[in-house]
């Protein structure tokens, strides 16, 4: 099969859909790799790496989107709408709930797109989404100290606190992959740290694994009211797999938050669920609304690409090979990458989308 790896055009976002070495599998499986020159550059790849496992390096985005897989790290972008083909293999992450004239067009073009994000294991288990929620679950910390410094606009908060002052105070919603890592290193920096969650199994489970260095609370509106009033740094980590995060922290309880405190909220792609918060981009991450920081970037992990790229492509590399040895009949061999399957014969047939846009089914 023939497979193209475009450069990524997203602001900031130097992750790339092969590296090297899973290129270096697919040809062993006898495929043509064409690579956009300069795509890995941002994760630590030159051109060179890639013509040495086997790939053919081109000069246009065109050329790339002309191949019958194309795999790649984020949705496609209006300016590569026109590049999709009718026919074609598409694999990468989607969101497609909280982007309607994406799905639109991926309908239109008559595209097979498999989204990482609803790939799942029988158990309910999303293993290509996993590793970025890892990622970006510790980068929401790490961006949230950063962002509490003055400088920065936010309070003046150092989360570890100092003998004699309070610690910073982080709020976590959501208790799955990315509240859990996001978690760990608010602990790891020394902060008081609230997880909330509606799934009481999850919060025993928290408790096994932080003891007493976690506040553990069920997820209602009053606790979150409480919880988020007193927050320093607020993470968003809801996740409805294929559908919008319902919105859990209104603009009047934004309001009543402290000037100067952060909220970061990894779920945006899929629309978010805090009401104030929109979409920002790692040239321009955080706004100020309600005296409030907002820090809305969709592709936290395209910060660390180096690390991001291999972690995402240990994942995605063997259903790229099982899609690129059997193109769309694995779809019936393997029932987890079926999952993917979000658009298919001018059709969109994830049911969790077809419940977000019910007139497009």
């Amino acid at each position: 099969m023939d497979i193209g790896v475009p450069k990524e055009i997203k602001d900031q976002e130097f992750r790339v859909g092969l590296t090297p070495s899973s290129v270096r599998v697919l040809r062993e499986y006898g495929h043509n790799l064409y690579v956009e020159t300069q795509a890995g550059l941002g994760s630590g790849f030159s051109d060179q790496d890639y013509l040495n496992a086997g790939a053919k390096i081109v000069n246009s985005a065109k050329e790339v989107w002309h191949q019958e897989l194309v795999i790649k790290v984020k949705e496609p972008l209006p300016d590569e709408y026109i590049l999709i083909q009718k026919g074609q293999l598409l694999f990468t992450y989607l969101h497609l709930a909280a982007d309607r004239v994406l799905t639109e067009q991926l309908i239109q073009s008559g595209v097979t797109a498999i989204a990482y994000e609803t790939v799942a294991l029988p158990d309910g288990r999303l293993p290509l989404l996993t590793p970025m929620s890892i990622i970006a679950g510790r980068l929401s910390v790490q961006f949230g100290a950063r962002y509490l410094e003055k400088q920065q606009g936010g309070r003046g908060v150092l989360l570890g606190g100092f003998p004699g002052v309070r610690q910073g105070q982080v709020v976590i919603l959501g208790g799955g992959v990315v509240g859990t890592e996001a978690a760990r290193m608010a602990i790891g920096m020394g902060a008081h740290v609230k997880i909330l969650d509606v799934n009481v199994d999850r919060l025993a489970y928290l408790e096994t694994l932080f003891g007493s260095r976690v506040e553990l609370l069920y997820s209602n509106a009053d606790q979150i009211e409480a919880a988020v009033v007193d927050a320093d740094l607020l993470i968003g980590a809801v996740l409805v797999m294929g559908r919008r995060a319902p919105i859990l922290v209104t603009r009047q309880l934004v309001q009543k938050m402290r000037p100067g405190a952060v909220i970061i909220d990894v779920a945006v792609d899929q629309g978010g669920c805090v009401e104030t918060l929109h979409p920002t981009s790692h040239s321009n991450p955080t706004y100020i609304e309600e005296g409030v920081v907002h820090f809305g970037v969709p592709n936290m992990p395209g910060a660390v690409p180096w690390t991001a790229t291999q972690a995402l492509n240990n994942s995605t590399l063997p259903y790229a090979v099982k899609l690129a040895n059997n193109g769309i009949k694995a779809l019936d061999y393997d029932r987890s990458l079926h999952g993917g399957l979000n658009v298919m014969n001018y059709r969109l047939v994830h049911p969790a989308v077809q419940e977000v846009f019910p007139d497009l089914v």
